[in-house]
């Protein structure tokens, strides 16, 4: 592997503080790097030092002459009266870049929904992002430094762009460095991490699953080699005192997998406790969408976001909403919290019900202007319960990792991570009931996820989330939905079965159609195969052989499916009537019943899908 970029004991001081102490690091071809630590902590800076944008104050940067860095940062140069197309490809003619089938790609993966010819500056936040990594994507660069290059974008967007750092550049070639605090992202794409901590730089072998378990076992030895620093001064105080040596007993530790780490971890939450006292706390209603629709006038007309949405959302419910950006997320959570009325459709909230909302721009803090944080949290003298503990609003500030120094700093002089953890902390002190979170998850380290994660699992209340932070939502939420053309739908697979659908909504998958399906369930194919692309007319198109096979599945279906349901009946009965210190008779009939529900769920799917190609 050919060393490609690096440096040799260098050090960085700004006038507060001292970021790096003589630090020595290398990228060679084919690396594939995540970097990780806490917020402050020099993450950003480490990208700038070796991109070349920052000076060190001592020790030297090293880069082979002919090596090129792209380099994403957190905010881009872009002219706001720029057309998208300049700002991606420049001047070049269109034969030039729409004959590249690479910078193809990447348009249509990024920017398939922007309009080509509009102005930077009329773009959202996360249309803007896109099409700054756009511009830097199709350049031809041998090392691609990005700074948290997941802010603004969807999941799909962050789909595609793992898929494509993944396949960017041959194996071997290439090298990636990049800073996020998007976990899943992390795993996809890294084969290694470095740690920034202390003004130093730790590598770790393998993605973030691995680093964490190489940080469990660091912990693990250090914490070792602590109690066995403490075992020696107490037999040498029980030396001194009885002039005998005290006994000791070495302990022994194996650490081979991570199962092995998490095997004595207890559940991630009680969710049938969760659900008893948010119960107590809320009632039995919280939120109720009843033919809910919202449209917003346009230069065309009109542009409908929600379309006829039910949704009831009960107490103690933890439900996360994905969606493409703009599709119309942020509008639903201001429906359900009653600051938007809908065009059309009846919003029911609970009398008990008390919202609490931590908005993506943290609009909220803006009040609290030079007040130092500890001015703030003396206003708190109500102390919150968190998994069975009563908590000040000091202990809970330090559990999200302000420091005692954090305390005397201005409000308006924090960082974006520090604010999104003090406008929480501020929240949960109010003791909502129904917390709604539009992406908590901006702005903070791995680290302080965890600590935010831990939080959550432990609050009792309805709980509502958006995020593009695939591992954020499916930790903390207990199902997910999908906002998709105005419609909302469950997503039992979580944000994969989400990405499955955008996908078939995108026609980029080619497969045999529902009907064909659904009749070779029957094993009695048409041998008429469909593409995913068509139209509303497919009735119309099917031959009547076609349409009656159809019809007799369904009712083979129907028949097939009360029998079924019978025969689970029976076994419950017998459940119910057998002597339940017969564990073995009761484990047997559990069994039966579950696989008589497979086949009802198989048949029942088989039967929607045919109903859906027939139009009924």
């Amino acid at each position: 592997m050919a060393f490609l970029l690096g440096c040799e004991k260098v050090g960085v001081d700004f006038p507060t503080k001292k970021v790096f102490e003589s630090v020595s690091l290398g990228v060679n071809e084919g690396d594939r790097i995540g970097i990780v630590g806490r917020n402050g902590d020099g993450k950003s800076t480490l990208l700038r030092l070796l991109s070349g944008s920052l000076e060190p104050d001592c020790g030297r940067v090293l880069k082979n002459g002919v090596v090129r860095v792209g380099v994403l940062g957190q905010t881009d140069d872009l002219r706001e009266s720029d057309s998208v197309s300049r700002a991606v490809v420049g001047d070049r003619a269109e034969y030039e870049w729409a004959g590249d089938a690479r910078i193809r790609d990447i348009i249509s993966g990024l920017l398939s929904d922007v309009d080509w010819n509009a102005e930077v500056g009329t773009l959202s936040g996360g249309q803007r992002r896109r099409v700054d990594l756009a511009r830097l994507l199709i350049g031809d660069w041998d090392i691609l430094a990005l700074d948290e290059p997941t802010n603004h974008l969807d999941v799909r967007a962050i789909t595609w762009l793992a898929g494509h750092l993944k396949n960017r550049w041959r194996e071997g070639a290439g090298a990636l460095l990049v800073v996020t605090h998007d976990r899943w992202f992390l795993d996809e794409v890294c084969t290694s991490m470095w740690e920034v901590h202390d003004g130093q730089v730790e590598p770790f072998e393998g993605g973030f699953s691995a680093y964490i378990m190489a940080r469990v076992e660091r912990d693990r030895l250090a914490a070792l080699a602590e109690q066995k620093r403490q075992n020696a001064l107490r037999r040498e105080l029980a030396w001194l005192s009885r002039g005998a040596r005290a006994r000791t007993t070495k302990p022994k530790f194996h650490v081979a997998a991570a199962q092995a780490l998490i095997a004595d971890v207890p559940p991630l939450r009680n969710e049938l406790e969760l659900k008893r006292m948010a119960m107590a706390r809320l009632g039995k209603q919280v939120v109720e969408l009843e033919g809910v629709s919202v449209s917003f006038p346009t230069k065309d007309g009109t542009k409908s976001v929600l379309d006829d949405v039910d949704w009831i959302i009960g107490p103690g419910d933890r439900y996360g909403i994905v969606g493409t950006n703009g599709v119309g997320k942020t509008t639903l959570l201001r429906v359900i919290e009653g600051a938007l009325e809908p065009t059309s459709g009846v919003v029911k909230i609970g009398k008990t019900v008390r919202f609490a909302v931590l908005s993506q721009h943290l609009d909220d803090l803006a009040k609290f202007g030079d007040d130092r944080v500890r001015q703030v949290i003396g206003r708190y003298s109500r102390r919150t319960m968190l998994d069975g503990k009563e908590m000040t609003p000091g202990q809970l500030l330090e559990r999200l990792g302000f420091s005692n120094a954090d305390l005397n700093e201005p409000v308006c002089d924090l960082s974006g991570g520090q604010k999104r953890r003090l406008a929480l902390m501020l929240i949960l002190l109010d003791e909502p009931n129904v917390l709604v979170l539009d992406e908590p998850g901006n702005d903070l380290d791995t680290d302080m996820l965890a600590a935010v994660e831990d939080l959550l699992d432990f609050w009792p209340g309805t709980l509502l989330l958006v995020t593009h932070d695939r591992y954020l939502m499916e930790r903390v939420t207990d199902h997910q939905f999908a906002l998709i053309d105005g419609k909302l739908r469950h997503l039992p697979g979580g944000v994969a079965e989400y990405l499955e659908l955008s996908a078939e909504a995108d026609g980029q998958r080619g497969a045999f159609s529902r009907a064909d399906k659904a009749v070779q369930r029957t094993q009695d194919a048409s041998g008429a195969k469909q593409s995913e692309g068509e139209t509303a007319d497919q009735k119309a198109k099917l031959s009547g052989g076609e349409i009656r096979k159809l019809r007799k599945l369904m009712e083979s279906n129907e028949r097939k499916m009360g029998t079924l349901q019978k025969k689970v009946e029976a076994a419950q009965a017998e459940m119910n009537a057998a002597d339940p210190t017969d564990f073995a008779a009761l484990s047997e009939l559990q069994k039966q019943i579950e696989s008589y529900q497979a086949e009802i769920d198989e048949l029942e799917q088989a039967w929607l899908e045919a109903a859906e190609i027939l139009g009924e």
